[in-house]
């Protein structure tokens, strides 16, 4: 028969929190980082971007550059915060996640693949930070 879990010995259901929690802000980080290139990309106004005409979102890909800079920029700074286990960082990182969904889903049309890629990351970050709750798993604040 296993011993019953000391104050010190974590349970799986914590270890399981504990693990997407790093999960969710490696997944954030990255997402971030991917964000950010891609920012960075549209405001010098690369040619990897594909011109599509008659799309409903349709704007200029300098203001597209600036969006996806700002939003991998917080959410690197979240994904960060994330491996601190700050309560501000989980509720950040379901928003932030979600925004960058948006504004990925907004402009599939000028780089298709990478805009699927991270609705990905931040559909599995998103999971992970809703599944690994702390307050389900028992950790403390």
């Amino acid at each position: 028969m296993p011993a019953a879990p000391t104050a010190s010995t974590p349970t799986a259901k914590q270890q399981w929190a504990t693990g997407l929690t790093v999960f969710a802000a490696v997944m954030l980080v990255l997402a971030g980082m991917m964000d950010i290139f891609r920012g960075i990309m549209a405001i010098a106004q690369d040619d990897v971007f594909l011109a599509t005409r008659g799309y409903v979102f349709r704007f200029d890909l300098t203001g597209w550059g600036w969006i996806h800079l700002i939003l991998g920029v917080v959410a690197l700074l979240v994904g960060f915060g994330l491996f601190g286990d700050a309560r501000w960082a989980r509720i950040g990182g379901v928003a932030i996640a979600s925004l960058v969904i948006i504004a990925n889903f907004l402009s599939l049309p000028y780089y298709p693949v990478w805009s699927i890629v991270l609705m990905a990351f931040s559909g599995f970050v998103i999971w992970a930070l809703c599944v690994g709750r702390r307050g389900a798993s028992g950790l403390s604040d």
